[in-house]
């Protein structure tokens, strides 16, 4: 959890935080959250049933206040919202900029992403009345890569305790640690006690084993440790990192997708991440290299004009399927050089032509591993496409032809108060990690599966009787 308090001024200056509250310690996990009071005029996002992203949860989103921050290659988005104990979130304040010194997905010029976060945090803030000092953020750089372990614990015939899960779970942790690699989730599936399968909650069962089946997903430390590092040039620490398609898909993907089985396609400027839901829960990620800034640039070369007109020409008349009136519309199309009123004639299906096999080429990549997830019936459902790329004219047709699978434009699901030009698929990611913030997704979200430092042996051995008697 984000903890906030209220600076004595609304501008976002470099330097040290006014405030005398102690710095959170790198590793200590989410951090305590002080709710801040919300303006009359603050917008509601109520996300109800039964498809919002809390949809056919047994418990409310947790109280308090938080922000949330979208790193993307061609955006920026943060936004602060206030969880209440009636299941609904309130946002505070909303802001996004141009993404600078970002390029798929990772950090490249932390001058220039600290400018430009500075920028979006700053508009939050400001509508928000409130200054974050923690932010929850997406990942979608590091090379992420997706792992199921089965671990086993023994109990020795009592009962499971808090504990016994969290022991579980960071075994599950140890046993996925790589040199050069950082652990971002490990979330449980499910779990077994001795030879009952299917288990949701384990505590108070008597058992002489538990095992349990997670869900490892894990990025480079140096990319990590880079993201980091610019967020403290930006005064902010980090509460918690989410994997990009698992956000996307807490918010928008509908409950029933989630449970019978669906796969999330995030289709970014820079990356396109993947993310296969089952029983409810995210089974499998994926990132592939490639997004909508691929495609612009391939207009860009083939037909030697700007990329700024490249990407005008694409969101005005690319389309991923060609049609019969293609040949016949003539588009002016700024050229490369040194005068900029050089224009050139050509067709339109010029740009479709350069569109469709770059497209082609990520469903196909998208397809193999999917294919190759060894998911069955989940990886085999409904593909719901997210993210600014998806909005291309065609690509659901395009997806559902080469995928062989029904396929549907995602959006953030029943999101109200957000500015008109922030509820489309391109702001599923950053509406995801609110709900996340908020506490929707977990499983037993009342255990803290962080594995904090033991202060010396003496505590580790207090601790270990403990578990045992």
């Amino acid at each position: 959890m984000t903890e906030l308090i209220r600076p004595p001024t609304r501008s976002r200056k470099r330097g040290r935080r006014p405030t005398e509250a102690p710095e959170p310690r790198s590793g200590e996990g989410l951090l305590p959250m002080l709710a801040a009071p919300a303006p009359e005029q603050s917008r509601m996002l109520a996300l109800p049933p039964p498809d919002g992203p809390g949809a056919g949860r047994k418990r409310p989103f947790k109280p308090g206040t938080f922000g949330v921050l979208d790193i993307g290659t061609t955006k920026i988005t943060c936004l602060i919202g206030k969880g209440e104990s009636d299941g609904n979130l309130r946002v505070l304040g909303c802001g996004w900029v141009r993404s600078r010194g970002v390029r798929l997905g990772n950090i490249t010029d932390l001058a220039a992403a600290e400018r430009a976060i500075r920028a979006a945090v700053g508009q939050a803030e400001q509508q928000a009345d409130t200054h974050l000092r923690a932010v929850t953020v997406n990942l979608s750089g590091g090379q992420p890569e997706s792992r199921l372990f089965n671990v086993r614990w023994p109990v020795g015939g009592r009962a499971v305790s808090d504990a016994d899960v969290r022991r579980v779970v960071n075994e599950g942790r140890l046993r996925a640690m790589t040199d050069g690699r950082d652990v971002i989730h490990a979330l449980p599936l499910s779990f077994s006690v001795d030879e009952t399968t299917g288990v949701e909650d384990p505590r108070g069962h008597h058992c002489d084993q538990l095992a349990a089946r997670l869900h490892v997903i894990d990025a480079s430390a140096m990319a990590l440790r880079n993201l980091s590092a610019v967020l403290a040039r930006c005064d902010l620490d980090i509460a918690e990192l989410v994997a990009a398609p698992l956000a996307s898909g807490l918010s928008a993907l509908v409950e029933d997708e989630r449970e019978l089985g669906a796969t999330v396609v995030d289709m970014g400027g820079g990356t396109t991440s993947i993310a296969v839901f089952g029983e409810g829960q995210v089974l499998h990620t994926a990132l592939l290299p490639v997004g909508g800034l691929h495609v612009t640039k391939d207009i860009a070369g083939m037909i030697s004009t700007p990329l700024e007109s490249a990407e005008r020409l694409k969101v005005m008349y690319g389309n991923a399927e060609a049609s019969s009136d293609d040949d016949r519309e003539m588009l002016n199309v700024q050229q490369i050089g040194e005068d900029e009123h050089l224009f050139a004639r050509m067709p339109r299906s010029r740009i479709v032509a350069v569109i469709r096999p770059r497209l082609e080429e990520t469903f196909e990549l998208m397809r193999d591993r999917l294919d190759g997830a060894g998911l069955g019936k989940a990886a085999a459902g409904r593909v719901v496409l997210t993210g600014g790329a998806s909005q291309l004219d065609g690509i659901s047709q395009m997806a559902a032809r080469i995928l062989n699978r029904q396929v549907r434009l995602g959006r953030p699901v029943a999101v109200r108060g957000l500015p008109d030009n922030a509820t489309g698929p391109g702001f599923a990611t950053a509406v995801g990690l609110l709900a996340w913030a908020a506490g929707a997704g977990r499983t037993l979200h009342d255990i803290d599966f962080g594995e904090p430092r033991p202060p010396g042996l003496i505590r580790r051995l207090v601790d270990f009787i403990k578990e045992r008697v």
